[in-house]
């Protein structure tokens, strides 16, 4: 089989020759190129691919179809609204995702950006920096705090247990499924959830239910003190009507990870200017040992697929 890499796993190249030296030996090529957003240079990279292994660069049809070879579609990432699998499923190629490599590294980043907006720690540093003092910027605990969670899978679980150690009531959205109630989570339709929460996780994926599921009107349902975190989609949240409410005070504080495109972002982009909201470059995911986990995650699903026993795989 011919397999092309189109974009780093971010990994070391030992521990990528690791898992490739086991191809090679069994007769597979293996090339590796460095991400793209050129679509003639992917389709050039990519059209004699039996299978593709990416991350989280876009897949286009006008790719897909050109790789008349393709059979296995491997995504580095937990979701795969990348990759379009209208092409895949047209051409029937199979397609699977590196669904649990992140879990703890998402639902840490979402702990981070909830303290630091309840510490005001950006704002704190800079006081620090400039010789004054907390006057004005005291902050608050996590303890006793409710916290929302919208998308209670793997990673959603995750922030929940970890909130939970701080002191924290649970609750959450029942709107993608019939989850019954647990001793760690009460699950509550938006309206009430929102009403109730001092903190919004999400952990969603991005559907046609989740699509700009946090608008002006489900925003208006939260505390004015309550702060945002999305570590999901960015098409989960309208970035406009988030923007106005946190300039507004309509809400308290934002912390999001996540937009409607990869970063580089548009300096223009309205959540980089508005009130009391921390920005990080879709870097939920990224440690070095999510990165180590997703790589052996992939070459598992390679290997499997080879082998004719699919895992992780995409229904589509």
């Amino acid at each position: 089989m011919n397999i092309v890499l189109l974009e780093s796993l971010g990994v070391s190249r030992d521990i990528l020759e690791k898992y490739t030296k086991e191809l090679n030996n069994e007769g597979h090529t293996f090339k590796a190129f460095e991400r793209t957003d050129d679509l003639e240079k992917q389709i050039e990279q990519a059209k004699d691919a039996d299978i593709l292994i990416l991350a989280n660069m876009p897949l286009k049809g006008e790719v897909i179809r050109e790789c008349k070879k393709l059979k296995f579609i491997d995504v580095a990432f937990t979701g795969v609204d990348h990759i379009d699998l209208d092409a895949a499923k047209e051409r029937g190629i199979a397609v699977s995702n590196a669904s649990g490599y992140s879990n703890d590294s998402v639902a840490e980043l979402t702990l981070g950006l909830i303290l630091s907006l309840l510490r005001n720690i950006p704002q704190v540093d800079k006081r620090a920096r400039e010789g004054g003092t907390k006057d004005g910027l005291v902050g608050s605990l996590l303890k006793g705090k409710t916290v929302g969670i919208i998308g209670t899978g793997a990673i959603g679980m995750t922030t929940a247990n970890l909130c939970k150690a701080f002191g924290a009531k649970i609750i959450a959205y029942n709107g993608f499924s019939n989850k019954p109630d647990t001793d760690l989570i009460t699950y509550l339709p938006l309206k009430t959830m929102l009403e109730q929460s001092d903190v919004v996780a999400l952990h969603c994926p991005l559907t046609d239910k989740s699509q700009n599921l946090i608008n002006k009107e489900t925003i208006s349902y939260m505390k004015p003190t309550a702060i945002l975190i999305n570590a999901a989609r960015g098409g989960v949240v309208n970035s406009r009507d988030l923007a106005d409410a946190l300039n507004q005070n309509r809400i308290s504080g934002a912390g999001i990870d996540v937009f409607e495109a990869e970063p580089p972002l548009d300096i223009d982009h309205p959540l980089l200017h508005s009130k009391n909201t921390i920005v990080t470059p879709h870097v939920a995911f990224a440690t070095k040992e999510s990165m180590e986990l997703r790589a052996k995650i992939v070459f598992e699903n390679l290997t499997a697929w080879l082998a004719g026993k699919q895992i992780n795989k995409i229904n589509y």
